[in-house]
């Protein structure tokens, strides 16, 4: 009987035995100690190797960490964002391109319509006529509409090709700024480099010099002992100047209450001045002096000249009385305080045969109560609508008494009569908003409104308190778009 033992495979066990690399470096060159502990337990004996990796492989280490880091230098994300964005407002140029030639398409079919009508007109009578009639106005009225429509079509490609040139612009702009930077880090990664060179050579002339490192060492030892002498004796025995500090500090506290103080004297002085003055003023004003009011010019003796034939000028004052600002435009006796009086002394200046004569007001005009609370409100919205009437039209009076809609957007300001857009326009630095100052039958509750050089309004509200709540809505927009919104020759 024969006896058959299994075969083993010599692939087989090549597989299982794991070659070792030449190139592997172990952690010690000589086999590991052991010794046996507690249950036979075999435990390795610590190398005693304590220290940590030389300063020279540390340098080493961060000479490499900063060549990694100026190899990930990049500007590839950033500006594919960019091209993306650009890339969405040229598609969105040629959107607006694809609309205004449907537009013009919509001209010429509904001029084509309303000629076929024409002619059916003159051939129909009765109840057919007046169909057909009433098909003509649709027509006219449908026209009308793709008229305004077309304008809104040109105001938006207008509104997308500055956006196109504004990330164009953007695009550019960052690309340099990302370019300087490169080159910054690159240059500061080049100046760490050669730092680092430096100490490299510096550490091994010292390893060649072993008396010079003891030497160095010895003068390190002795000026770190110096210093903590030096911070035993601050703690025990405080400096003159810390002192010094200390008094310096409380001077400057007590100029900063003097000088608070002074001008709080000095705006008391200026009131009390205006005030005695006014005992002998020749004219005074009637009105209570809070913004939503309306001040009026009256003698306050016989000896007033008549305001009639006199020339009046109305000037805005800083709360002390040194400044004085002219507001153009106010030239009557009457002015109503705007939002931009609040905190101001106003004076009138009153010229007759050679002769001046001021009025100013007792004291700073005061705000309306619940005015603010009302504008954040309404700058929370989006847009703000008011009904207004239009008194002038370009300083002309405009006899139609209909209401209109005043609309206070945060990019533009809108005045229409129903579905006629009579102005719509954007911030900018030739628009003019402020109260008005000319002749107008209820100036506390009226405004001037310039959209552009060449056209203006006095628009008159239903109550102050949502006019001057224009005007601060409106400013608060403008600002928000960098435009100082105000009236002529106003100091913002």
């Amino acid at each position: 009987m024969t006896k058959i033992s299994p075969d083993i495979d010599e692939t087989m066990l090549k597989e299982l035995i794991v070659a070792v690399s030449a190139d592997v470096s172990f952690a010690s060159d000589h086999f590991p100690k052991y010794k046996l502990g507690p249950d036979n337990q075999i435990l390795e004996e610590p190398t005693g190797d304590n220290n940590g990796p030389s300063l020279k492989e540390v340098v080493e280490r961060e000479t490499t960490q900063l060549s990694e880091q100026h190899k990930r230098l990049s500007v590839r994300d950033l500006a594919s964002k960019f091209d993306k964005n650009l890339a969405a407002a040229a598609k969105l140029a040629d959107e607006a391109k694809l609309k205004e030639v449907a537009s013009l398409e919509g001209h010429v079919l509904l001029k084509k319509l309303r000629d076929a009508l024409e002619s059916l007109r003159g051939r129909m009578a009765g109840r057919n006529k007046e169909d057909v009639e009433k098909a003509i106005s649709m027509v006219e009225a449908l026209a009308v509409k793709l008229t305004q429509n077309e304008g809104e079509l040109i105001h938006e490609k207008f509104e997308v090709k500055k956006l196109a040139n504004f990330l164009k612009q953007a695009s550019e702009d960052a690309k340099k700024l990302v370019s300087q930077e490169k080159s910054f880090a690159c240059a500061e990664i080049e100046s760490a480099r050669a730092v680092v060179q430096r100490f490299g050579d510096a550490l091994d002339e010292q390893e060649k010099n072993p008396e010079n490192s003891q030497k160095t060492q010895e003068v390190e030892e002795l000026i770190v002992e110096v210093q903590e002498g030096r911070r035993i004796k601050l703690m025990h025995q405080p400096t003159k100047v810390m002192d010094m500090e200390h008094e310096l500090r409380a001077l400057r506290a007590q100029i900063r209450e003097k000088s608070l103080f002074q001008a709080k004297l000095q705006k008391e002085l200026a009131i009390n001045k205006m005030a005695e003055e006014n005992k002998v003023r020749v004219f005074g004003f009637h009105g209570s002096g809070t913004l939503g009011s309306c001040l009026k010019l009256q003698p306050c003796s016989d000896n007033a000249p008549p305001l009639s034939k006199s020339m009046i000028q109305w000037y805005r004052l800083s709360s002390d009385g040194n400044r004085r600002e002219i507001i153009s435009g106010a030239n009557k006796t009457m002015y109503a305080p705007e939002p931009l009086d609040v905190g101001r002394i106003l004076q009138a200046e009153i010229l007759s045969n050679g002769r001046k004569i001021s009025a100013t007001t007792a004291k700073p005009i005061d705000s309306a109560a619940g005015l603010g609370s009302y504008v954040e409100t309404l700058l929370r919205k989006s847009s703000s609508e008011f009904n207004v009437v239009v008194s002038q039209i370009n300083g002309q009076d405009h006899p139609s008494r209909s209401t209109h809609a005043f609309n206070i957007g945060k990019m533009r300001i809108k005045l229409c009569r129903g579905w006629i857009t009579k102005a719509r326009e954007n911030y900018s630095t030739s628009m003019l908003l402020c109260g008005a100052r000319g002749d107008a039958n209820a100036p506390a509750k009226s405004l001037f409104w310039q959209p552009r050089k060449g056209l203006s309004y006095v628009l008159t509200f239903e109550s102050d308190k949502e006019r001057n709540a224009a005007i601060m809505a409106a400013r608060k927009h403008a600002l928000d778009c960098s435009v100082m919104l105000g009236g002529p020759d106003d100091e913002m």
